[in-house]
């Protein structure tokens, strides 16, 4: 189960950054996504992050914007630093995984957790 945390509410322009958490099992071998869900919208996908690499990908929408990284000493947390946040953000955020790589399928991730609330407004 991974648990994100970090969201909040926010002026545009602002900064936040998001934590994922690992219980029980460790990123080793994995990859790890961030995805965000607006109401009325679907599902999609933020940013991946290849654990072994750490090659990183982004939405065109977030790129230069966020940041995804990885903990290196614990192999159970990964972030994602979302600068210059604009109200077109607000979303819930949840972050899942997969084996090896990053995929550009959401279906293809497994274990998302409840997600965390972003909300950028003035």
């Amino acid at each position: 189960q991974l648990q994100a945390s970090g969201g909040g509410l926010v002026q545009p322009g602002e900064s936040l950054r998001l934590s994922c958490v690992a219980s029980g099992f460790t990123f080793d071998d994995h990859a790890i996504g961030w995805f965000r869900q607006a109401p009325g919208k679907e599902r999609e996908g933020v940013s991946c992050i290849n654990w072994r690499s750490a090659r990183s990908y982004y939405l065109d929408s977030v790129r230069g914007r966020f940041t995804i990284s990885r903990d290196n000493v614990n192999n159970t947390v990964v972030y994602l630093q979302m600068n210059s946040l604009k109200p077109e953000d607000t979303a819930i955020y949840y972050c899942a995984m997969r084996e090896a790589r990053c995929s550009d399928r959401v279906s293809a991730f497994y274990s998302w957790g409840q997600g965390t609330l972003v909300t950028v407004s003035s």
